[in-house]
């Protein structure tokens, strides 16, 4: 008989909104134990399940699960980097950026028969400033809102789209020089994302050709808009097709430094930390092992309710037939509404 795989499921029992007890139970019914010697932990603070992953490294544990969000699953990856011990997720988080980029199944049972099969491929991860990510990492917007959906307290795709709308209109663009192999180049930009995999989670596509076994970064630069280009740019990013918008400037690269004119936030996989002007991000080839799903189907796609409420909302503005002033008044009253409408979600 062939020996058991040891397995580790590190469960943060408040991320998400699934109920863990409801986990544990789908793991010990579904995961293969004729495979997997396997045993289960909570986190009991912040880091902690970075500290389990680190033990379960050393001591040469096979697989360790991260079930959770994408701080969990970052947590418990940069842990185990540049090892033999391969990553596994069981997506319980609001965004699961990670997972949905790998066409880890949402459905739980689902998600633990992918793990079952245990298919381990290499793939690239990134650093920012020292700092392991395995999405994506950024500054300028979208690492101010998360610095503002870390301060909320409040969890899930509704807090962040909340977010986005009450502030997107009021954030100012900075200037950015970035430097790669082929020279350095100033932009004023709205934001500047590094991306390792394709999506920021809820199937918000920030770079929708970007691969983790490449050896490279698919970098986003977003040059200013109003609040009329606005809703195109988010339909885009839901529908794949951000990279032919024309406020959209990416390249690839295994390398780029940043020079800010200030200190500033920057995020990895949505955690915001505040760090000097010069931001140093970079990709390490085939540097983690994950298990990944050998029967994903990338053409495929869900939708979910924020796309929905987003359809919904730009499908308003799209109908409209009204002159410039008037359209400007209309997208301050739309935004309101949609406001309302997430929160009877």
């Amino acid at each position: 008989m062939t020996e058991r795989r040891k397995i580790i499921f590190i469960i943060n029992p408040i991320s998400g909104t699934v109920k863990k007890s409801g986990v544990v139970k789908i793991i010990k019914t579904v995961l293969d134990k004729e495979f997997y010697d396997y045993s289960i932990v909570e986190t009991m603070y912040s880091g902690h399940a970075s500290e389990i992953a680190e033990n379960a490294k050393r001591n040469n544990v096979d697989v360790v699960v991260a079930v959770g969000g994408d701080g969990t699953v970052n947590e418990v990856a940069r842990s185990v980097v540049n090892s033999d011990t391969a990553l596994g997720i069981l997506p319980c988080g609001s965004g699961n950026g990670l997972a949905r980029h790998l066409m880890i199944p949402m459905e739980l049972h689902k998600a633990v028969e992918v793990i079952n099969m245990h298919v381990v491929h290499a793939l690239d991860y990134g650093v920012i400033n020292g700092m392991p990510f395995f999405c994506t990492c950024g500054m300028g917007f979208d690492a101010f809102i998360s610095m503002k959906f870390a301060e909320s307290g409040k969890r899930g795709p509704v807090s962040y789209l909340e977010n986005i709308l009450r502030e997107g209109l009021k954030y100012k663009p900075e200037t950015y020089e970035i430097k790669n192999d082929d020279g350095t180049t100033s932009y004023k930009a709205f934001l500047v994302s590094c991306a390792n995999a394709s999506q920021y989670g809820n199937n918000a596509y920030i770079a929708p050709q970007a691969s983790m076994s490449d050896g490279l970064l698919d970098v986003i630069i977003m040059e200013p808009f109003d609040m009329l280009e606005a809703p195109q740019i988010s339909i885009d990013m839901f529908n794949k097709t951000l990279d032919r918008n024309s406020k959209i400037k990416t390249f690839r690269t295994k390398h780029i430094l940043v020079h800010r004119e200030k200190e500033g936030y920057i995020h990895y996989d949505g955690e915001p930390v505040m760090t000097n002007a010069d931001v140093d991000i970079s990709v390490v080839n085939k540097g983690i092992k994950i298990i990944i799903n050998p029967f994903a189907d990338k053409t495929k796609r869900q939708p979910n309710m924020v796309q929905n409420a987003f359809s919904d909302f730009f499908n308003d503005i799209s109908n409209m037939r009204t002159d410039l002033s008037r359209q400007t008044r209309h997208i301050h009253v739309l935004n309101k509404i949609l406001l309302k409408r997430l929160n009877n979600l």
